[in-house]
């Protein structure tokens, strides 16, 4: 019993990540040691902080969108020659491009209808990069057209901004 329950302290220590042999070390060691577990405080606060931002610019473009403000919702694109928007069987490069798309399909407040955004997930893939999965609608007098995107999301001067959407749906 007594070998098992040391086996078991030396295997939770090993899956903590702390060396058997620094057991025995000074205290000025073990203050490095828990210097990791603030660096991957900080991250998961820097993580947090981009996702709060990242919803702030989807709840800004559905607010922009349900006024009736295409150019206000494209603020949340990034003004770039690069940016794309997938959907059904084409694709859009361009911000303006993007943006005149929208105006086209959406040429009156009925065709808008009210957006929302739902079952947002957010990946971080680095400091400057994001993934967002999620579900948007519209309601409409007849009609309440739905379905998913995927957004990547990159950090830009101006802030995080969408660089690629890929739009279906249902």
């Amino acid at each position: 019993m007594k070998a098992s329950s040391i086996l078991t302290a030396v295997v939770l220590l090993f899956l903590v990540g702390i060396p058997i042999s620094s057991l025995s070390q000074t205290s000025t060691k073990s203050a490095r040691r828990r210097l990791p577990n603030r660096s991957r405080r900080v991250r998961v606060t820097q993580k947090t902080e981009a996702a709060r931002l990242i919803r702030t610019v989807l709840d800004a473009q559905a607010a922009a969108w349900n006024r009736g403000d295409i150019e206000g919702y494209m603020n949340g694109y990034d003004r770039s020659p690069k940016t794309e928007f997938v959907g059904g069987d084409s694709i859009t490069r361009g911000w303006q491009e993007v943006l005149d798309r929208y105006k086209k399909r959406y040429d009156t407040r009925e065709k808008m209808g009210t957006l929302t955004f739902s079952d947002l997930e957010i990946t971080m893939l680095s400091k400057d990069a994001a993934l967002v999965l999620g579900r948007w609608r519209l309601q409409r007098a007849g009609d309440e057209p739905h379905g998913t995107f995927t957004l990547l999301f990159r950090k830009k001067k101006s802030g995080w901004k969408i660089v690629h959407d890929h739009s279906s749906s249902a």
